[in-house]
């Protein structure tokens, strides 16, 4: 059609209402599909970015809380879970594949729309590029100096938080994981209603800003926070100038692996993919009987 000079094109409405539940219970389906589908060297690159982008809100909340020991606890755990919110931010707005918030892939493979030959590669894919991403952000930061800023205080946060990781116990640490990413999920199950960038922040902060102020354990920004204090440990100079921390002698690569990252993961899984991916397809997506 040829507009004639001064005539208006009628306007189209966008809708703005955020998507009802089972609306939300269809896109996390597609979207389970779309990841699934994606090829191994982008999925791969995504996850990278992920990990980096996890790391940074790591990063956020190590130095926010650092030297706040005049702060009550609540206080400091709520700061550290809004800066911490970045990492997911970074993530969903501007796009990379985070292992945890993956686990929902299970809606699309529960439907039949996924085999579980592409759901457990999308999770090992993403999971090693996590790792790989978190890594290298740990290793330009430590070369940065950056934990010593603040006097030292960020790195002996560093070390407090990394040492208290491999403290818990194995049945702990699963269970901590469970609580985490459920909140993780329901984050992004959220973002699901969302319908513009400013609706999926205001999604993510809360529930992620409460799994980080309670305290409880995920696995992607564990891959930050433990070998970042094993890097800090690793100054020995650092070291001896600040307080250790209780406990720095459990701060070791093979507790971090074993005794953490093991049964983190293991949580993040029954917490993400069982407490939220499957109870929401039961719920809205398994076929059901006529009446």
């Amino acid at each position: 059609m040829i507009e004639e000079p001064g005539t208006q094109v009628p306007f189209a409405p966008i809708g703005l209402d955020a998507l009802p539940p089972p609306g939300m219970a269809r896109k996390a389906a597609e979207v389970g599909v779309t990841k699934a589908g994606l090829g191994a060297a982008n999925t791969f690159a995504l996850g990278v970015l992920a990990g980096a982008f996890i790391a940074l809100g790591a990063i956020f909340a190590t130095t926010v809380t650092a030297g706040g020991a005049s702060l009550p606890y609540g206080v400091s755990r709520l700061l550290a879970g809004l800066a911490f919110s970045l990492g997911l931010i970074l993530v969903v707005v501007a796009g990379a594949e985070l292992f945890t918030g993956n686990n929902l892939i299970v809606m699309a493979w529960a439907s039949r729309r996924v085999s579980t030959v592409r759901l457990l590669r999308n999770w090992a894919l993403v999971y090693a590029g996590n790792f790989g991403g978190s890594l290298a952000t740990v290793g330009i930061l430590f070369e940065a100096k950056q934990y010593r800023f603040g006097k030292g205080a960020v790195g002996e946060q560093a070390l407090s938080i990394a040492t208290a990781k491999t403290g818990l116990g194995f049945v702990q640490a699963v269970a901590l994981a469970i609580l985490c990413n459920a909140l993780v999920c329901l984050a992004v199950w959220l973002c699901y209603s969302a319908r513009t960038t400013a609706d999926k922040i205001l999604s993510i902060v809360p529930p992620i800003a409460a799994f980080v102020a309670a305290g409880f354990e995920h696995s992607v920004a564990n891959m930050f926070f433990i070998p970042m204090g094993l890097l800090v440990k690793s100054d020995h100079a650092f070291v001896a100038a600040h307080a250790a921390p209780v406990g720095l002698d459990h701060l070791t690569w093979s507790r971090f692996l074993w005794a953490n990252l093991l049964p983190v993961t293991i949580g993040n899984v029954i917490g993400g993919a069982g407490m939220v991916g499957a109870v929401y397809w039961f719920v809205y997506l398994r076929p059901r009987r006529p009446l």
